[in-house]
């Protein structure tokens, strides 16, 4: 098989897990509360991650983790998974799924937004532009597609969704401050994430042996979300032959997500919510169209 074949088949089956989960999310939240639910994910990933670290002759490059790089990924798990997915999973567990996975993905404008006070990039006007098209698809989403009349229907579970984009983009811009593989610092991140949860577990006296729904719903979230499919995702940056032939697909995922949630959690899904997206994706688009145009 050829590199670049190998390249779009793993692509595409991280694109294809990814847009699962949406669905994954909102079923599970019905057997598990949503701190269990991420107690048991982390739990699942930090297996697998284990696993792969072995498997890989890695793990002996932990003896050897600087000290920097060792703070750096306690404070990377704080943020990811414990903060992003607390914020992400209370917003799907009073939301519609639908409308909790598309104001989620609005994460690329955000981080966008903070490159420039955080890297010292320029907006530019262009920029400026990408960011009011798909704030309007954020507008019309929060507002039921009632845009005139600006009445939010779930303002508070609105804000957890995007905040948790939030949070996301300052996870990935801390993130470039680790010099490890990024295998490893998903393990560390989900070594000390998983210590946060239980801890906060522990608190809270949380802790009971879900039932198998809702264990079977942690395990696949904990594989398919946060665990294997990333590792598919980065070897499939690795083999092809450019990498904006695979980072284009991964705006399927979105659209292949409404279609699972149908199918999976039983939504209608609204025109309003199609048309939000469309929005939210066509500005994203401008301002990684407008980033390429810079660099040449």
């Amino acid at each position: 098989m050829k590199r670049q074949t190998k390249a779009y088949l793993l692509a595409f089956t991280a694109i294809l897990f990814w847009s699962t989960v949406a669905s994954a999310f909102k079923i599970s939240l019905e057997y598990l509360d949503y701190k269990s639910l991420l107690f048991y994910s982390a739990l699942t990933s930090l297996l697998i991650l284990f696993i792969i670290v072995i498997s890989n002759g890695q793990f002996r490059k932990l003896r050897s983790i600087k000290r920097s790089d060792l703070l750096i990924s306690m404070l990377l798990g704080f943020f990811n998974p414990l903060l992003y997915y607390l914020i992400l999973f209370k917003a799907y567990d009073i939301l519609p799924a639908q409308e909790a996975m598309t104001l989620n993905y609005t994460w690329p404008l955000v981080l966008s937004l903070l490159s420039a006070p955080l890297l010292g990039q320029k907006l530019t006007f262009k920029s400026v532009i990408a960011l009011l098209v798909s704030f309007s698809g954020i507008l019309i989403i929060a507002t039921n597609g009632k845009l005139a009349s600006l009445n939010f229907t779930n303002l508070y579970g609105d804000l957890l969704a995007i905040g948790s984009s939030l949070i996301w983009a300052l996870f990935w811009l801390l993130n470039v401050k680790s010099q490890l593989s990024e295998t490893l610092k998903l393990f560390l991140n989900f070594f000390w994430g998983s210590i946060y949860m239980l801890i906060i577990m522990l608190i809270t006296g949380g802790i009971y042996l879900p039932d198998i729904y809702g264990l079977g719903g942690a395990l696949y979230i904990g594989a398919f979300e946060m665990g294997i499919t990333f590792v598919f995702w980065l070897k499939a940056m690795q083999l092809t032959e450019r990498t904006d032939k695979i980072s284009q697909l991964v705006f399927l995922s979105p659209f292949l997500s409404l279609i699972f949630i149908h199918i999976f959690v039983g939504e209608t899904i609204k025109t309003y919510t199609l048309g939000g997206l469309t929005l939210i994706v066509l500005g994203i688009l401008i301002q990684q169209y407008s980033r390429k145009r810079k660099k040449i």
